[in-house]
């Protein structure tokens, strides 16, 4: 199977260096923004173990393209994914938050449709999707997600205008709100709230809390679910990339275990 990425950042990298090992997977060229083409064709070819070229518009890519990967979140997705999808090409994404804001979700679900495409976000940096899927079947009577990092982990993000990150001596709440709320205010951040709610109770049912805290090494995701099945509540301590300490390696893992159960011809659901 011959991919295209879309980035070459940490998740892209990593990814790529993976699909090394598999006789099955070729990372056959990479879309990145114009100008930075030599840039981005440097690091995936250094991670993939061969050369690949680097375009900045989809139209550009080499033929016999089977699926675009894209690594790059919302911005990206939306410059190079419903070119993709309007040519036939799958696209998987870690950026499940851009579809919180209806003219992006409408824009890629008419690209997809004109191209009989399909686009597939990633579980990412979350686990118990699946059951939260299954859940919901039933009926969810809550659906919670809460996010807790280090005060570094929310830099560049809309915790700056609520809190003063550098100072902070104790946890802190930034945010309170719904999963669509989350997911417009904090693209780089609350891809993991529209992940989940998407699979449970939808993105204005879903609540969504965002804690600044000092005492964490890791990234927390905790999922509380009540319903007709019971009660779910799952929590992960998840650790950032060595490459890229902006961003989650099981994000990353998601996005190589994801490729390859494609190519597989039995699987557990998931």
């Amino acid at each position: 199977m011959k991919l295209a990425l879309i980035g070459h950042g940490g998740i892209a990298t990593y990814a790529a260096t993976q699909w090394q090992e598999d006789a099955g997977i070729s990372v056959a060229a990479v879309i990145c923004r114009r100008g930075r083409e030599a840039a981005a064709s440097e690091a995936i070819s250094a991670a993939h173990g061969m050369p690949v070229p680097a375009v900045a518009d989809a139209a550009d890519l080499p033929d016999g393209i089977a699926l675009a990967v894209d690594c790059g979140g919302h911005a990206a997705l939306m410059a190079h994914g419903p070119a993709l999808l309007r040519a036939g090409t799958d696209v998987v994404s870690v950026a499940s938050g851009v579809l919180a804001t209806p003219e992006h979700a409408e824009a890629l679900d008419a690209a997809a449709r004109q191209g009989g495409a399909r686009l597939r976000f990633v579980s990412g940096a979350i686990g118990a999707v699946d059951a939260v899927a299954a859940a919901a079947v039933g009926g969810l009577e809550r659906l919670t997600y809460i996010g807790r990092k280090a005060p570094a982990g929310w830099r560049g993000s809309a915790a700056e205008e609520v809190l003063d990150l550098d100072a902070l001596s104790e946890a802190a709440v930034h945010f309170q709100g719904s999963a669509r709320e989350a997911a417009r205010r904090y693209p780089k951040n609350a891809n993991v709230a529209a992940t989940i709610a998407f699979a449970g109770a939808g993105l204005d049912e879903t609540q969504v809390t965002l804690i600044a805290d000092p005492a964490m090494t890791s990234n927390r995701h905790e999922v509380v679910a009540e319903g007709a099945f019971g009660r779910l509540h799952f929590v992960i301590d998840g650790n950032t990339l060595s490459s890229n300490p902006r961003s989650s390696a099981l994000t990353a893992m998601s996005v190589v275990a994801h490729v390859r159960q494609r190519l597989q011809r039995t699987s557990v659901c998931g």
